[in-house]
């Protein structure tokens, strides 16, 4: 970000930066619309700024008194020619994101197609910066954070709602009670979501007193759920259908292989990158994205040829070090929000492959079939774990619920295995 300072005082040309967020938007698959939009809203701070006879330069204290200035108070029509002003408080945000850390990270929110009330809005982001600064949430668990508080202030809304501090014990039970058509852990997992954020306010002081208490608890048995599994074969005839002359087809088998074979999770094949691969010593050596510990996976000779392939032609020529792209350009790579479901489902259906009973068909699917796969062949229970990352071997027993007799006969010691998590 040094190159973009209009003089040694850490100032910033407001021209300059707005060229360069653009820029990153563009990278990060932003639509059209939404990047004219923005510059649309920077087009504005830029004249205020000449108004007010200011420098062309960012500062945090012109993005306050621009927002001050023009943010949509609650029951105001916009004029002709204002509608830009709705745009206003995402727009200044990822200005400010990319002035501070030369990035931008999406807000969730602004995505998701529902309607939070604009005297919710300055709650709602400070709540996004405390969880990824603060609590150093990861992206993925940030984005499903910020979705649930949005799918509850939608909900306020319609109870006709439009600021947070006229919130009510009877809204919470409400809104709980009226998730009828939600299984009892999405309710669980959005009602936690709701309770952090009505502690974050209280402690912020934008409400009198602390009504996290006030949702109603969902219980839960432990481990109530067993992961879907593939039957025997399946998984072999989605890996022959791929067709691997093609870039897509290339790709595409080597993510199914490293979540097949190796049983590595979505984020963390999403992010891994060249620096992983250490052909040296034949391992994948990462920080998993979801546990933040080390993992060390054998490069076995399959997984290995399918990554050789990819990087040989697949593999687009790119700045960047991330592993796997975009399939069109500017090739950027993989985005965070993205599930990869059609990499599975393109090749499944290809394969005209059919499930006897309803069950999840996604990438992960895969990484609970080889945790399945090893299970039947009696491996023990702290090699699955180790090959899985797991960071209790409470999360493999899961695995085994289906089968008590499997689970007697695959406890052993676990002193007596070596397995390949990193020291």
């Amino acid at each position: 970000m040094d190159s973009l300072n209009s003089n040694g005082s850490g100032a910033l040309a407001l021209e300059t930066l707005c060229q360069g967020a653009a820029q990153e938007l563009l990278m990060r698959s932003y639509t059209i619309r939404t990047i004219n939009r923005y510059k649309r809203v920077w087009e504005q701070l830029a004249n205020f700024a000449r108004a007010q006879g200011l420098p062309a330069e960012y500062t945090r204290e012109l993005a306050m008194r621009f927002e001050q200035t023009y943010g949509v108070r609650d029951g105001e029509v916009l004029k002709l020619g204002q509608q830009w002003r709705r745009h206003l408080v995402f727009g200044i945000r990822v200005l400010d994101d990319f002035a501070r850390t030369g990035t931008i990270s999406r807000f969730v929110v602004e995505t998701t197609g529902l309607r939070v009330p604009v005297g919710m809005h300055k709650a709602l982001r400070e709540y996004e910066q405390y969880a990824r600064e603060r609590r150093h949430l990861r992206p993925s668990s940030l984005a499903e954070r910020m979705h649930d508080i949005a799918v509850f202030l939608d909900f306020l809304r319609t109870r006709g709602l439009e600021t947070l501090d006229t919130l009510q014990a009877e809204h919470l039970s409400a809104f709980v009670q009226t998730r009828t058509g939600w299984k009892p852990m999405t309710v669980a997992c959005v009602s936690s979501s709701v309770r952090l954020f009505l502690q974050f306010l209280f402690m912020r002081g934008a409400l009198p007193r602390d009504l996290s208490a006030a949702i109603p608890t969902v219980r839960l048995a432990s481990n109530a759920k067993v992961p879907s599994a593939w039957e025997p074969g399946l998984v072999e005839r989605l890996l022959a259908a791929v067709d691997r002359s093609s870039p897509k087809g290339r790709r595409d088998y080597a993510i199914l292989m490293l979540a097949a074979r190796l049983g590595l999770r979505l984020g963390d094949i999403k992010h891994l990158t060249l620096d992983h691969l250490h052909w040296t010593t034949s391992t994948i050596e990462i920080v998993q994205n979801k546990t933040g510990e080390p993992l060390v996976l054998p490069l076995i000779e399959e997984v290995g040829a399918a990554l050789i392939d990819y990087l040989r032609a697949g593999r687009p020529p790119v700045e960047h070090r991330h592993l796997f792209t975009n399939l069109t350009p500017p090739f950027a790579p993989i985005r965070e929000n993205d599930r990869l479901h059609r990499v599975v489902a393109y090749w499944r259906e290809l394969a005209g492959i059919k499930f006897k009973a309803p069950q999840r068909q996604g990438l992960h699917s895969l990484r609970h079939t080889l945790a399945t796969r090893l299970l039947g062949a009696q491996t023990p229970f702290p090699v699955i774990s180790a090959v899985l990352g797991h960071a209790s071997p409470a999360t493999t027993f899961i695995y085994a619920k289906a089968d008590v007799e499997t689970l007697r006969i695959a406890a052993i010691d676990p002193e007596e295995v070596c397995h390949g998590r990193a020291s």
